[in-house]
């Protein structure tokens, strides 16, 4: 008779231990990179974009893509199409650094209703997911960076609006941060918005 702790059971319960918690991190990491969490777009109408309030704050968070999207203006004035970006937020002068990279009217949103009918937010596990962390250094690669003020959760999108009565001809909502709108789409689109009548 030992009054000696069994550390064989002590040992094996350790590993057991130790092993469920690194297969927990590795299906959280796996889970975090699928869209299984993230609820889903709910498709915005035109009745829906049209009484969203807002305000004008010139002309002129994620700068790469706008600086892409305004690598189109030129091909957007031969089609008559004019190129708008809506903000949630203006803090400091995050805005006015804005306009160095988007060359269209920007307009604010504080009620957040232009980010879709049901509002998407990717919460801490963004952290997690590669194709974040891959938009990331794409973004700082280029010389863009970002700021940590604000609040940064909401996802954003791309829309085409066509005129009058013409509807939504292109939405394009993010899946997470930098998921940026394919550029020949965006042209596609546009090359489909009817003139209005005068």
């Amino acid at each position: 008779m030992s009054f000696l702790p069994d550390f064989g059971i002590f040992t094996m319960g350790m590993w057991s231990v130790g092993l469920g918690a690194v297969g927990a991190a590795i299906t959280g990491i796996v889970l975090a990179n699928t869209d299984l969490f993230l609820s889903k777009p709910e498709k915005a109408t035109l009745e829906f974009l049209e009484a969203i309030e807002l305000k004008t704050l010139g002309s002129g968070k994620i700068l790469d893509e706008a600086s892409e999207l305004s690598c189109l203006k030129p091909q957007l004035s031969k089609l008559g199409v004019p190129l708008y970006a809506v903000v949630k937020e203006k803090i400091g002068t995050e805005v006015e650094d804005f306009q160095h990279y988007f060359q269209g009217e920007i307009f604010l949103d504080e009620k957040r209703s232009f980010y879709g009918p049901r509002k998407r937010k990717m919460m801490l596990s963004g952290f997690f997911r590669i194709g974040v962390w891959q938009n990331f250094f794409r973004a700082w690669k280029n010389g863009y960076s970002g700021n940590l003020e604000g609040e940064g959760f909401t996802l954003g999108g791309v829309y085409v609006i066509g005129a009058g009565r013409q509807g939504v001809l292109l939405e394009h909502r993010e899946k997470e941060f930098g998921d940026k709108v394919s550029l020949p789409s965006v042209l596609e689109a546009a090359e489909k918005i009817k003139p209005q009548a005068s």
